[in-house]
């Protein structure tokens, strides 16, 4: 008979915040689920585009309360397996079942004509998220320092996807003011899918993905980290309402252009088990 571990003692300040963030993910759902199911006569509805992006917002206070609790747990010196595992529960629910959702109470033209197929894939965006979170678990170790991911981090995988909702918003209540709203809003819903699984193969890969907080925080950073962070801003100034999905499609892509960058400048050399992208 196997012997039990007792939990003896609990971080608190750190578990709230953990708990902060499965309690967003909750209300995401819940705010996204008001969305009324798409029909014919009424594609979406007028209230629809402001929930969505209070679905979204709850999605990104989540991720707030994500990059907190470990911080927290390691500067007060509390770090447990307890809090990690918590810590993917709740991630699985914020970052993988709440943006799964918008997924496809954002794209009502497209779930209105491939209703199969969209739940298909929220359902495999879901999946990955999982199996990436257990994966993490598996091979992260306590003393590890977190500077970077193999496989695009669930938190940002999850927010890539709910970004669009400020998009959606922008384009469905004030549309003249952006030409061609009605053809970006009608692209944007057929790609969105296919984006989100896309996103979600990234996070089961093993490219390679920098941890932005822990990154930018710690220590000095090169002149290139303060060019990006300054245009970054600039961005969200400007162009609030796009500059979430537009800065987080580009991380997402920023994985797969360094390998291809990477595997072109070792073209010709032997290749090593480093190089696998997949286990």
């Amino acid at each position: 008979m196997s012997k039990r571990k007792k939990i003896r003692a609990i971080a608190v300040l750190p578990t709230m915040f953990t708990l902060g963030n499965l309690v967003c993910g909750f209300f995401a759902i819940v705010v996204a689920s008001r969305i009324d199911k798409p029909n014919i006569e009424n594609i979406m509805g007028e209230a629809d585009p402001w929930n969505l992006m209070v679905s979204a917002s709850l999605i990104f206070l989540a991720m707030i309360f994500d990059a907190l609790d470990g911080h927290v747990a390691r500067l007060s010196r509390t770090t447990s397996d307890f809090g990690g595992q918590l810590d993917s529960l709740c991630d699985l629910v914020t970052f993988g079942v709440a943006p799964a959702f918008l997924l496809v109470k954002m794209c009502p033209n497209f779930a209105l004509e491939h209703r199969w197929e969209v739940w298909v894939i929220a359902a495999a965006f879901v999946a990955c998220v999982a199996l990436r979170l257990a994966r993490y678990n598996v091979e992260t170790e306590e003393e590890d320092p977190h500077m970077d991911f193999s496989g695009l981090p669930s938190p940002a995988g999850g927010a890539a996807i709910a970004s669009y909702a400020f998009m959606f918003y922008a384009l469905r209540v004030f549309p003249d003011r952006l030409r061609y709203a009605g053809t970006i809003n009608s692209v944007a819903e057929t790609a969105l899918p296919f984006f989100a699984l896309f996103v979600a193969l990234l996070m089961v890969s093993r490219i390679r993905y920098p941890h932005v907080a822990n990154q930018l925080f710690r220590g000095q950073r090169s002149f290139a980290h303060v060019v990006g962070l300054v245009f970054a801003l600039v961005v969200v100034v400007f162009i609030r309402h796009y500059a979430a999905p537009i800065l987080f499609t580009l991380f997402v892509f920023t994985g797969p252009a360094r390998l291809a960058w990477r595997e072109l400048a070792r073209r010709g050399e032997p290749r090593t088990e480093e190089d696998a992208i997949f286990e």
